[in-house]
């Protein structure tokens, strides 16, 4: 874990000290004995203590596929383009309101299974992974009653069977999904058109961040919010409510942003529409964390002969990567932390040194990692703002380099005093 997080580019034989670590390393990930539950377990358990420290924690779900199209491993199933290759992962990442990833809390890793001849997969329905991800948490919310979880997902977790679910728990867990489905209402009306009737609430604003093919630009939108009742077959029904965000004076030629999410919360007034259109954009955090896993970690080429060995690969890498966006929030959130609590002496030393400056006797973890992202391609420049996770994580390899060199100097020269 050390290896991979101080170099989290490099592949298992270069992040390994030698052959026989390596060996080593493909043994532990080839022992059937071991589960990736477990290697993930005491993660998952550090994870839930973080949370009892916060008030509202949200509990994010999505869903990545991993491409391992052309590698000879067993196991595999299609991907969403049939013909490819790979195994999909699924896990809960815990973030406060702010943003700040706390870690994972639970996963699901699986390989689809081939369409028979009638063009139907076999196997349980995936839609299910959505309701069980809440249904897991539920039961922590009942040994937190101190802190609010908010369970967040995107379109593909609009289910009803997810909804009636947490209704007949009691909805011992908020739950905030964006809607997919313009459903018909009892009264014949269209769900978003009929959250949408009347004057506004309120609105808000917000920068929405650079994308691949889109600069960053200022959002506006107008909000709405309505409680209904959801048909949910056979006479029942689900109390929501449906918050509907559409963006105003968009610039010319930009799709305008427009959200429609639902949830069981009642909206009084605008600050709570806003609060919950918030927490519903801090679900780009997952995103990240997918990033960090695929191009930092570079899980997509690991060379397993299996998926059982891949999935204990990924238990160990889904930590790390949620360490690396832990590092770039936290340097975000809390930037006069003591840079000692994540680097050691030599990583540190090394940040400035590389960066021709000279270390202060007690650097803050924003500074340290300023000259880490630096050596990444971080210009920081004032109109850079602070750095993120990609030269993060590509200085991290520097520094690592770097540290490690210094350690094996270090190491000569006490072994030539001693002669």
């Amino acid at each position: 874990m050390e290896r991979f997080a101080a170099d989290p580019m490099a592949s298992i034989p270069k992040a390994s000290l030698g052959w026989s670590e390596t060996v080593a390393a493909y043994r532990f990930f080839d022992n059937d004995s071991i589960d990736w539950r477990a290697l993930m377990a005491p993660h998952w358990q550090q994870t839930q203590e973080r949370m009892a420290a916060y008030p509202v924690i949200l509990c994010l779900e999505d869903t990545t596929e991993l491409d391992f199209n052309g590698q000879e491993t067993k196991g595999l199933g299609p991907l969403s383009y049939e013909p490819q290759r790979g195994m999909y992962v699924h896990p809960t990442y815990a973030v406060t309101p702010e943003r700040e990833p706390l870690g994972v809390l639970n996963a699901w890793m699986w390989a689809r299974t081939v369409k028979d001849t009638a063009g139907k997969r076999g196997g349980p329905k995936e839609s299910l992974r959505w309701i069980e991800g809440y249904e897991r948490i539920a039961e922590m919310a009942i040994d937190m009653p101190g802190t609010r979880l908010v369970y967040v997902a995107d379109r593909e977790a609009d289910l009803m069977p997810l909804m009636v679910r947490a209704q007949e728990l009691g909805t011992p867990a908020d739950w905030l999904v964006r809607a997919k489905h313009n459903r018909c209402l009892a009264e014949g009306d269209k769900l978003w058109a009929h959250a949408t009737e009347g004057a506004p609430l309120g609105e808000i604003s917000f920068q929405m961040p650079a994308r691949k093919d889109t600069k960053a630009r200022l959002v506006r939108q107008q909000l709405w919010a309505r409680s209904i009742e959801l048909p949910a077959g056979k006479g029942a029904t689900v109390t929501a409510t449906c918050v509907v965000a559409r963006e105003i004076d968009a610039p010319p030629g930009a799709t305008p942003v427009e959200w429609r999410l639902l949830t069981n919360r009642t909206v009084y007034n605008d600050s709570d529409a806003i609060a919950l259109i918030d927490w519903y954009r801090a679900r780009w955090e997952i995103e990240i964390l997918f990033d960090v896993l695929k191009n930092a970690c570079r899980v997509e080429a690991l060379q397993l002969s299996s998926i059982d060995k891949l999935e204990r690969a990924l238990a160990l890498f889904m930590v790390v990567a949620w360490r690396i966006a832990y590092l770039m929030r936290s340097g975000r959130t809390c930037p006069d932390l003591d840079a000692a609590l994540f680097f050691d002496p030599d990583e540190i030393h090394c940040a400035y040194l590389l960066n021709d400056q000279d270390a202060p006797d007690k650097p803050g973890l924003n500074d340290v990692l300023r000259l880490v992202a630096r050596l990444g391609g971080f210009l920081g420049r004032k109109s850079d703002g602070e750095p993120g996770v990609k030269t993060i994580w590509l200085g991290l390899k520097e520094i690592y380099v770097a540290a490690k060199t210094m350690g094996k100097l270090r190491d000569r020269a006490k072994a030539k005093t001693c002669v």
